[in-house]
């Protein structure tokens, strides 16, 4: 019998939250004995997808503003008509010569609506295949709320019309679909929840900090570090710390925190053994990313969260109030933050610490692949 082939689309613009997740479902695919071929359209990411997954990259490659209002290419130019030509005949290229058995797209129709260009005719070329690949919505368990009049029946409406179910990465006893996106209802009978999408828990580090701040890849995180380290010096035996900024801080703003390190607070852009780090250590601060808040539930610290919520994003602010009611973490909000309010938020996570507890499925990845295996063999 042959190995049922997966073409799995992942459209990374800020940070790297969106490949990481896709790469680790991916590799549990190929695990499972599917055939994967992962195709990308962001900037390369070292590391990402992994190995033993077929990689395309869409050229020109694509990065957002903050805000994500823009596309742009990787010169910096902003992504004209032919640009986007040149992509969805790549994309088209892609789908007729792998003829997948399984074609997953990561967020799309819930979000990514900046590639609709080359999405809406890949979803059309797919439903003209025979034999017609199964289609899945690959989305995290919490959805950016969408504000403008229609576009959540347009979500519902291309559902309904191209796909066979949609996979949402989350467990039920911590947030439901129905939470972030209104009409959930209308497409109940084609979701499928497959648990969190979490690496397996880490051995604790022998380097041991009693607090790891840390702020994903670091383009929008310079607020929480600044506040972060300020308020070390605001509460009594600190202990050792560790701050991981993240490569895409800015040069002057690492600087001048890295300025402030030495004794017992150490300053990287980034470390490999972050998950590791967790293990050992009582406390993490950081934002409240889908993948970062799994790093955390696994490793079993205490949790100060600082959601990011420029440009209108609600997706970490609802999950940061979500793990707070739950008594999983505390939070600040991201514009109101102070080296008080976060000396004041490390005595309250650190005080919670090891109290609250939820059974929750994190092996969303190797759920996946059972769900995907399952539904082809019902198909066949």
């Amino acid at each position: 019998m042959t190995s049922p082939r997966v073409l799995f689309y992942v459209q990374h613009l800020l940070g790297i939250g969106h490949i990481a997740r896709a790469s680790l479902v991916a590799s549990a695919l190929a695990e499972d004995g599917f055939e994967v071929t992962m195709v990308t359209g962001g900037l390369p990411v070292p590391g990402f997808p992994g190995p033993g997954i077929n990689h395309v990259r869409l050229m020109p490659e694509v990065t957002s503003r903050e805000g994500f209002s823009g596309l742009q290419d990787i010169d910096g130019a902003t992504l004209g008509p032919e640009g986007e030509r040149q992509r969805m005949e790549q994309l088209l290229a892609v789908l007729g010569d792998t003829k997948p058995d399984i074609v997953i797209t990561e967020a799309f129709p819930f979000g990514r609506r900046q590639m609709r260009f080359e999405l809406l005719p890949f979803l059309d070329a797919i439903m003209t295949m025979r034999p017609r690949p199964l289609l899945f919505a690959s989305i995290r368990d919490i959805l950016q709320v969408n504000k403008k009049p229609g576009r959540d029946e347009e979500t519902v409406a291309l559902v309904r019309q191209h796909f066979h179910r949609v996979l949402v990465h989350g467990d039920r006893n911590l947030t439901r679909i129905e939470d972030t996106f209104p009409l959930a209802g209308e497409i109940a009978d084609k979701v499928l929840y497959t648990g969190l999408v979490a690496p397996a828990a880490p051995v604790p580090s022998l380097e041991k900090y009693r607090v790891v701040v840390s702020a994903g890849g670091g383009a929008v995180g310079q607020k929480l570090l600044s506040a972060a380290v300020a308020a070390r010096d605001l509460i009594s035996a600190p202990g050792r710390w560790c701050v991981i900024t993240g490569p895409n801080l800015d040069a002057a703003s690492f600087d001048s925190l890295a300025s402030k390190g030495g004794g017992e607070m150490d300053v990287f852009r980034f470390r490999s053994d972050f998950r590791q780090l967790l293990g050992s250590a009582e406390l993490s601060i950081s934002q409240a990313g889908y993948n970062t808040v799994c790093d955390v539930l696994r490793a079993g610290c205490g949790s100060l969260l600082v959601p990011f919520a420029a440009g209108g994003e609600t997706e970490q602010t609802a999950r940061a109030v979500k793990l707070r009611e739950l008594g999983l973490a505390e939070f600040i909000e991201e514009a109101a933050i102070t080296p008080d309010l976060v000396a004041s938020g490390i005595g309250k996570a650190l005080a919670q610490r090891g109290k609250a507890h939820l059974d929750l499925n994190m092996d969303g990845a190797r759920e996946t692949a059972r769900l995907l295996r399952r539904e082809i063999n019902r198909e066949s």
